[in-house]
C-alpha cells in the first residue's frame, strides 16, 4: 500500500513564504518613501506626515464610529499640529491644541442627537493628541541639527526593537508582560527588543561623527524603552474594541496605526532626549 503524501506542512510553508514575500514587497517601497521624505524635509516631509496622519486618524475614527467622532475637527487638528511644528514652534502647537478643543465643541453644537456627545468629544481629542502630537514631534525632530540622521536612527531602533521583541519572545518568552492587554507579549521579548533597539541605534550612530557613543546609547535606550509602551497603548485600545488590525493600509503589515503605534511614542521621546543631549 502506497503511503499518501503529507501535504499539510508544504502548504503551511507555502503560505508562510507567500506572506513573507508579500510583507517584503510592501515594505521596500515604503522604506524608500520614508527615506525620500526625510531627505527632503521641510514642506515635503510635513505634507507627507499630514497624509499619514489623515489615514491613521481615519482608521481610529472608523473603529469608534458608533460614538460619532467629530471627524472634521480631528483632521483639522492633526494637520494644524503638524503645520505648527513645521512653520512655528511649541507655542503654536499648544495654540492649535487649544483651538482643537474649541472647534470640536462648536462642531457638536448643531447635532440634534446628543447621545454619546461626551464620548464623541473625548475620542476626537484623543485622536488629535495621540496621532497629531506624535507626528508634530517627528517634524520637530527632523528640524534639529542633523535631524535627518536622528529620525532615521530613531525609526531603525523602533522597528529593529520590534523585530527583536518578536523573535526574543518566540525563542525565550515564558513570562507574560501584560496578559490582559496583549497576551503574546513577554518580559523576555521586552528585554530582547530593548537590547536590539538600543544596539541598532548605537550601530547606526557609528556612521555619524556628530553623535558620540554615550549620546547614542542614551537616546537609543530611551527610544527602545518607549517603543513597547506605544505598542501596548494601541493594543489596549484594540483589545477594548475587539479588533485585531486597524486596517489594511500597509497590506500584510496591517493598518497605519498598527505599524506606527510604537513610532508615535519613540519620535516624541527621541526629540526630547536628543534636544537635551545634543
Amino acid at each position: 500500500m502506497t503511503a499518501r503524501p503529507r501535504t499539510g506542512t508544504p502548504r503551511r510553508r507555502r503560505r508562510a513564504g507567500t506572506s513573507t514575500a508579500a510583507r517584503v514587497a510592501i515594505a521596500v517601497p515604503w522604506v524608500a518613501f520614508t527615506i525620500l521624505i526625510i531627505h527632503f524635509g521641510g514642506t515635503v516631509f510635513a505634507v507627507a506626515l499630514m497624509g499619514l496622519g489623515v489615514v491613521a486618524l481615519h482608521e481610529f475614527f472608523t473603529l469608534l464610529r458608533p460614538v460619532r467622532p467629530v471627524t472634521l475637527a480631528g483632521f483639522a487638528g492633526v494637520a494644524g499640529l503638524i503645520a505648527a511644528a513645521a512653520y512655528g514652534d511649541q507655542f503654536q502647537m499648544v495654540l492649535v491644541a487649544v483651538i482643537s478643543v474649541l472647534l470640536t465643541f462648536l462642531l457638536t453644537l448643531p447635532r440634534r442627537d446628543r447621545r454619546h456627545v461626551t464620548l464623541s468629544i473625548a475620542v476626537t481629542l484623543l485622536g488629535i493628541l495621540w496621532i497629531g502630537l506624535a507626528l508634530a514631534h517627528a517634524v520637530l525632530l527632523r528640524g534639529l541639527d542633523h535631524g535627518d540622521g536622528l529620525i532615521v536612527d530613531v525609526l531603525i531602533a523602533t522597528f529593529i526593537g520590534d523585530t527583536g521583541a518578536y523573535f526574543g519572545g518566540r525563542t525565550w518568552g515564558t513570562r507574560a508582560l501584560a496578559p490582559r492587554i496583549s497576551p503574546s507579549k513577554t518580559v523576555e521579548g521586552l528585554i530582547a527588543g530593548m537590547l536590539a533597539g538600543t544596539g541598532a541605534f548605537v550601530l547606526a550612530s557609528l556612521y555619524q561623527d556628530w553623535l558620540s557613543a554615550t549620546e547614542a546609547l542614551a537616546i537609543g535606550a530611551a527610544v527602545s524603552a518607549a517603543a513597547p509602551l506605544g505598542d501596548l497603548f494601541e493594543s489596549m485600545i484594540k483589545r477594548d474594541l475587539g479588533v485585531k488590525d486597524t486596517g489594511r493600509f500597509f497590506g500584510e503589515h496591517g493598518g497605519a496605526l498598527d505599524r506606527l503605534d510604537a513610532a508615535f511614542f519613540t519620535v516624541v521621546v527621541g526629540y526630547y532626549v536628543a534636544s537635551a543631549l545634543l
